[in-house]
C-alpha cells in the first residue's frame, strides 16, 4: 500500500491571530463597547440620580402594577406558546395531517406580521378588547412561530433509535415523547421561549393599541410626557433587570445535556404516526390556528381596502414612505452587517475566552428593548453630541446596536464554511490581511452575510419604537406612517401602509422556512 505524504507551507501551518491582524480584534472590541452603551447608560443614570432617587422613583406602586402586568404576560403567554408549537409541529412533523407541508408553512407565517399590525386587526374586529386576555391572545398567535420554528426543525434531526429502544422497554407512546422526545427538545423550547419573553419585553405597539401598560408602554409615555426624565429612565433600568432575568433563567434552566448520534451509519427516517379517526379533529388545530393568526389580519386589511376605496391609495404620502423605509432598513443593515464582521471573524477564527466575553457583549445589548437603546442614544446626542440628536446617523447607529446578534449569526456560520487555508494562502501570496478577508473569506461567507442582512433589513422594515424617538422630524417609515393613522383611528388609511409591510416581510419568512427545512436536508 502506498503512502502519500503532504508538505504543508510554513506561513500556512499556523494562523497568525495576533500581530498583523490585531486591527479585526480592534475593531471587534471598539463595536462591542459602542454595544455596551445602553447598558452604561442604565447605570450612569442610577449612580447620578442618587440612591433616595432610585428608592422613590423605582419602589413606587406604579412600577409594582407594572411588573404585575410584565409577569402574568410572560407566565401565561410563553408556557402557551410551547404548548400550541409543540402540538403543530408535532402534527406537521411527525403524523400523517393531510397537508402537513403546507400546515407548517401556514405555521411559520405569522412572522412576515408585525405585531402591531395583529393587535390592529383584532381591535378592528373586537374593538372592546383590552386588557391581560386581549394581551396574551394577541402575543400567542404573533409570536408562536419563534418556538414552533425551533421546535419543528429538532423534530426533524432526531434520531428514531432512542425511542425504538424505549418502546422496547415497554414505555406506550405518550411515555416515550415525555421520557425521550421531550427532553431532546429542551433546547429549541428554551431558545425560542427566550425570543418570546424578550419581544413580549420590548413590544409597545400591540399593548398600547389594546390599552394594556407594560413598561414599554410607561417609558414611552413618561418620555412623551417629561422628555427623557428621571422616571422613565428608572423605569428602562427595571426592564433591563426583567430582561436579564429572563436571560439567567434561560440559562440556569436549558440544562447541559446533549443528543447526538455518535454510531456508524446514518439515522433512519422517522416513521409518522397514523392519526386514523383523528383526522378531522387534529386538523382543527392548525386551522384554527392558521385562521387567528393570518385570517385576522389579512380579513381586516381586505376589509379596509375596501371600505377605504382608492382614496386610501395616496401614492404622495405612501412612496416617501416606503422609500424612506427601503433607505433606512438598507443603510441600516449594511452598517449592521460591516460592524458584525470583526466579532464574526474572531469568534471562528481565533476563539477564546476574551473572545467570548466580548461577543457576550454583543448578545446582551441586543437583548435589551429598542426604549432602552433610544433613551440611551437620546440622553448621549443631546447632553453630548447635540448635532447628532434626530439625525439619521443617530437612527442607524440605533438600528445596529438593536440587531447586530442577527447579523453575527448568520454570519458566523458563514465564516465557519470558508476554508481558512485558502485566506492564509492568498496571505502568503502577498495579499494584505483586510485583502484575504474581503477577497476570499466574503465571497465564500456571502451567503451567510446575505442572511444576516436580510434578517436585519426586515427587523428594522418593522421597527417602531426606536424610530419614533431618534427618527430626524419629517421622516416617516411605514410603521410610523402606520401608528399615525391608526392612533387617530384612520384604519382605512393604516390599511396600506400595514399591507406594504406584510408584502416586504413574505419573501424573508418563505426563506427562513425554506433554510429550517435545508439545515436537515428536507
Amino acid at each position: 500500500m502506498t503512502s502519500l505524504a503532504v508538505h504543508v507551507p510554513a506561513p500556512l501551518a499556523r494562523p497568525a491571530r495576533q500581530g498583523r491582524l490585531s486591527w479585526v480584534a480592534l475593531a471587534a472590541l471598539l463595536v462591542s463597547v459602542i454595544a455596551l452603551l445602553p447598558l452604561g447608560f442604565v447605570a450612569w443614570v442610577a449612580f447620578q440620580s442618587g440612591w433616595d432617587t432610585v428608592v422613590a422613583l423605582v419602589f413606587r406602586p406604579r412600577v409594582g402594577e407594572l411588573l404585575i402586568n410584565t409577569a402574568l404576560l410572560v407566565v401565561l403567554t410563553v408556557p402557551l406558546s410551547i404548548v400550541l408549537s409543540l402540538a403543530l409541529a408535532w402534527l406537521t412533523e411527525r403524523s400523517d395531517l393531510p397537508g402537513a407541508r403546507w400546515w407548517s408553512w401556514l405555521a411559520a407565517a405569522p412572522l412576515a406580521v408585525p405585531a402591531f399590525v395583529h393587535s390592529y386587526a383584532w381591535i378592528s374586529v373586537a374593538p372592546g378588547m383590552h386588557g391581560l386576555w386581549a394581551a396574551v391572545l394577541i402575543s400567542l398567535v404573533a409570536y408562536f412561530p419563534f418556538v414552533y420554528l425551533p421546535i419543528a426543525a429538532a423534530l426533524r434531526r432526531l434520531d428514531p433509535a432512542m425511542e425504538d429502544a424505549a418502546a422496547s422497554l415497554g414505555y406506550g407512546p405518550w411515555a416515550v415523547f415525555i421520557k425521550v422526545v421531550l427532553p431532546q427538545l429542551r433546547l429549541a423550547i428554551w431558545g425560542g421561549a427566550l425570543l418570546v419573553g424578550l419581544h413580549l419585553l420590548a413590544e409597545y405597539g400591540l399593548f398600547v393599541t389594546i390599552r394594556f401598560d407594560t413598561f414599554t408602554t410607561a417609558i414611552v409615555d413618561q418620555f412623551q410626557s417629561t422628555y427623557n426624565g428621571p422616571a422613565a429612565n428608572m423605569l428602562a433600568g427595571v426592564l433591563v433587570l426583567c430582561c436579564f432575568g429572563l436571560l439567567g433563567l434561560e440559562a440556569g434552566t436549558r440544562g447541559r445535556e446533549r443528543y447526538a448520534r455518535v454510531g456508524t451509519g446514518s439515522a433512519r427516517q422517522v416513521p409518522v404516526r397514523a392519526l386514523g379517526r383523528w383526522t378531522a379533529l387534529c386538523l382543527l388545530l392548525p386551522a384554527a390556528t392558521a385562521l387567528l393568526s393570518l385570517g385576522v389580519p389579512l380579513v381586516t386589511l381586505s376589509r379596509w381596502l375596501w371600505a377605504g376605496g382608492a382614496e386610501v391609495w395616496n401614492f404622495k404620502e405612501l412612496a416617501p414612505a416606503l422609500w424612506q423605509t427601503l433607505l433606512l432598513a438598507g443603510l441600516g443593515a449594511l452598517l449592521t452587517t460591516v460592524s458584525a464582521v470583526p466579532m464574526a471573524w474572531l469568534s471562528i477564527r481565533s476563539p477564546g475566552k476574551v473572545q467570548r466575553w466580548v461577543e457576550g457583549a454583543n448578545y446582551l445589548a441586543g437583548a435589551l428593548p429598542g426604549i432602552v437603546v433610544a433613551l440611551a442614544l437620546v440622553t448621549v446626542t443631546v447632553r453630548v453630541a447635540l448635532p447628532l440628536y434626530q439625525t439619521v446617523f443617530t437612527v442607524l447607529l440605533a438600528y445596529a446596536l438593536m440587531f447586530l446578534p442577527r447579523a453575527l449569526v448568520s454570519l458566523r456560520a458563514g465564516i465557519a464554511q470558508a476554508p481558512m487555508e485558502l485566506e492564509q494562502a492568498a496571505r502568503s501570496l502577498g495579499r494584505t490581511p483586510l485583502q484575504a478577508l474581503w477577497q476570499i473569506t466574503m465571497r465564500l461567507a456571502a451567503p451567510g452575510a446575505a442572511s444576516g442582512y436580510a434578517m436585519v433589513f426586515l427587523a428594522i422594515t418593522t421597527e417602531l419604537t426606536a424610530t419614533l424617538l431618534l427618527a430626524p422630524n419629517g421622516t416617516q417609515t411605514l410603521a410610523t406612517a402606520f401608528w399615525s393613522h391608526s392612533s387617530e383611528i384612520d384604519y382605512a388609511g393604516a390599511a396600506p401602509y400595514a399591507l406594504l409591510m406584510v408584502l416586504m416581510s413574505l419573501p424573508l419568512t418563505w426563506m427562513l422556512y425554506l433554510q429550517s427545512r435545508r439545515m436537515v436536508g428536507r
